[in-house]
């Protein structure tokens, strides 16, 4: 028999119920993480769910309950079925062959069992953002002289982005000019329940990760709904197509094709161990199908042991001219474990391969860039369209650096109200409530540069939801909140713009008593949005 749901009623921070649609009320019980209940509690639920069907003379509305529980376990089943036959799946950590061999050591990825409710004129709004931000990212990348001053400081307390700039800085040098530039981005926004407003969380400029499952999550719900959604009062018409693995696929096929030299490939670089390896695989699928265009797969440190460039600039790989390098790692310090991956990096920098991110693109994507562009007067510097700045500006959260005396102030004061961020991307990194305190009065004891290691923001408080989640096989459901990342494509070659789309987007959940969001980091599941007039 299929798992029922089990409930685990976590408190958030500030918990305000919102989102999905009711479930039966939740038992209280104590849960730290995303790990599903154990055996036992299972077949204790699923023979309570049996019991209670079974008992005579029950109330309607318990009916109605027992009901939806037997709903819900018989999509949990139908949901495992089509993840494995669509290739919604990721490598289970539990073999230790799963992030190396193609094929081996599968599970389905986790996932939401029923779609979030989001308000269609905030997808609006995040939708027609992300072409602006595609351009205010081109243009940034442009004026080096900006961004080496605005993370001259950061530099100095934080040896990654150092390396980073030293790329750049030699780039500037040699006055290596990018004529086509490719960006693929993802925005990522929550809806603030204190403001009433969608509020930037970052952009990404490097390794956008899950346009591949993310635009499946999106079918799987609209399957479903087809299936179940009169029993359960939901419309699939309400769930937005997800093209985000098509589009990206676009994006590449395009920049290939502006390179022009047929025989060239897509470069992938990848993790040693990638366990999202299916995700990246969609986009590989799609381009070979499409495009015709052949991706090949190396690690940083494939690349510095085979690569070369030629004097004409050529980047050649096994014996293969590379028109686009495309990032899924290199974006943390982990992806660096010796000299010899920061020696790829440049190689790729140097070489005439359309590079995405370029070392400019991946710069902007900083922490530190984020709040600088968050300061009066900077947009201006990059924009001329006063509509888009002021619809920019309405995004932002508030953003800080710690120089900032009266808001460190606030912020040891109050930590529930802020994030410290350092300049990392990925899960697992940002620091909230007492830890918060006890850095920031750290970092005021050592005075120096080592403030300028992080920013200050503004915590974003969503409603929370009841929600059914299923991780293994399993479905449990607990208060959850969803952070909305759009998809952005951006494709140049000098003056001519070929594309700036808004291309899907990828919904995550996490128990709202988790401060991180990473699908990849273990912290939330996938999921899609359901529109609705409110």
């Amino acid at each position: 028999m299929s798992s029922s749901c089990v409930s685990h009623h976590h408190q958030a921070v500030r918990p305000r119920h919102g989102g999905r649609l009711p479930l039966p009320s939740p038992r209280s019980a104590a849960a730290s993480s995303f790990a599903p209940p154990a055996p036992r509690r299972r077949r204790a639920a699923r023979a309570a769910t049996m019991s209670a069907e079974a008992a005579p003379g029950v109330a309607p509305v318990e009916e109605a309950g027992q009901r939806r529980v037997a709903v819900l376990a018989e999509m949990v089943e139908e949901a495992a079925v089509w993840c494995a036959v669509h290739g919604l799946v990721v490598g289970d950590r539990a073999d230790p062959r799963s992030g190396t061999v193609p094929g081996v050591g599968l599970v389905h990825a986790p996932f939401s069992l029923l779609p979030a409710r989001f308000p269609a004129s905030f997808w609006k709004q995040a939708c027609e953002l992300a072409p602006i931000f595609n351009e205010l990212v081109d243009r940034v990348s442009l004026d080096g002289e900006f961004l080496q001053a605005a993370l001259s400081r950061t530099k100095q307390v934080d040896e990654f982005t150092a390396r980073l700039l030293e790329i750049h800085e030699k780039m500037k040098a040699i006055n290596k000019k990018e004529d086509i530039r490719l960006g693929l981005h993802r925005s990522d926004y929550m809806l603030d329940s204190e403001t009433n407003s969608l509020l930037q969380i970052e952009l990404n400029t490097i390794s956008s990760s899950f346009p591949g499952l993310g635009s499946l999550v999106s079918e799987l719900h609209r399957t479903l709904l087809n299936h179940y959604g009169k029993v359960l009062g939901l419309d699939s018409k309400r769930i937005p197509r997800n093209w985000a693995a098509t589009q990206f696929a676009e994006a590449l096929g395009k920049a290939w094709a502006e390179y022009n030299n047929d025989s060239a490939v897509v470069l992938m670089v990848v993790q040693p161990e990638e366990r999202n390896m299916y995700d990246q695989y969609w986009l590989v699928s799609h381009l070979k199908e499409s495009y015709g265009v052949t991706t090949i797969r190396k690690t940083l440190a494939q690349v510095e042991a085979e690569g070369q460039v030629l004097t004409d600039g050529t980047l050649v790989i096994d014996g293969r001219a590379v028109a686009v390098v495309y990032f899924r790692a290199g974006y943390a310090p982990a992806d660096y474990p010796s000299e010899a991956e920061w020696r790829a990096r440049l190689l790729m920098e140097q070489s005439s391969a359309i590079k995405c991110p370029s070392i400019s693109y991946h710069l902007v994507g900083t922490k530190k860039i984020q709040q600088e562009l968050a300061n009066p007067n900077v947009l201006e510097r990059f924009l001329d369209n006063k509509e888009d700045i002021a619809k920019l500006r309405k995004s932002f959260a508030g953003l800080w650096s710690l120089d900032n005396e009266e808001i460190v102030k606030s912020a040891i004061e109050k930590p529930d109200l802020f994030v410290l961020k350092p300049q990392r991307e990925g899960g697992g990194n940002n620091i909230y409530g007492h830890d918060l305190r006890d850095m920031l009065i750290k970092l005021q004891k050592e005075q120096g540069e080592s403030l300028a290691a992080y920013i200050l923001m503004q915590r974003i408080f969503p409603k929370a939801s009841l929600t059914p989640l299923v991780r293994g096989g399993d479905c449990f459901e607990d208060l959850t909140i969803s952070e909305l990342g759009i998809y952005g494509a951006y494709l140049r070659n000098k003056d001519k713009v070929i594309l700036n789309n808004q291309s899907g987007y990828l919904m995550r959940t996490k128990v709202s008593s988790s401060n991180e969001g990473g699908v990849a980091a273990g912290f939330a599941v996938l999921d899609s949005i359901l529109l609705t007039d409110e």
